[in-house]
């Protein structure tokens, strides 16, 4: 059975669909171990954000990016029921479109992390030790130049 899956952006200031976000962060949280954050960290962020969001023919949220003005990704999440589909790599492109650069943290040991992000064409800058409030290190990630960005977004949908 296909799902209607659609793209929407929810403009900074928003709290509209903050509720569902947090609601899959946790359940990922619960799953994976990952997406530690309080509450209060996390809702203030969304609120200063674009986010954009993917969200399926009956509302419900299929995945979601939170990014500041400067391409930097502050949350990425994905539905596990619709991992493997696309939707992170749309989220990322979604990013571009409207920044210079997109970069973004990601725990060094969450592989799953750092595998789709080097596939999308990230770099590791600098691993950053006791990054995290558990104690744990984060790799600083980068995708490209202004001017190559949108190309390399391309080439990776052409595929």
């Amino acid at each position: 059975m296909s799902v209607t899956v659609e793209q929407r952006t929810v403009p900074r200031g928003s709290d509209e669909y903050l509720d569902a976000a947090w609601d899959l962060k946790e359940r990922i949280r619960a799953e994976d171990g990952l997406l530690k954050q309080e509450y209060g960290f996390f809702s203030d962020a969304y609120r200063r954000a674009t986010v954009y969001v993917y969200v399926s023919g009956n509302d419900d949220l299929v995945g979601f990016a939170a990014a500041r003005r400067d391409g930097y990704i502050l949350f990425l999440a994905v539905d596990p029921d619709h991992r493997g589909e696309g939707y992170g790599s749309k989220l990322v492109g979604d990013v571009a479109e409207d920044a210079r650069s997109v970069s973004c943290h990601a725990r060094t040991t969450n592989e799953n992390a750092l595998e789709f992000y080097r596939h999308l064409g990230f770099r590791i800058e600098r691993r950053i030790d006791n990054y995290y409030e558990d104690g744990g290190s984060a790799y600083y990630l980068r995708l490209g130049d202004a001017e190559k960005l949108s190309e390399r977004i391309s080439q990776f949908f052409r595929r």
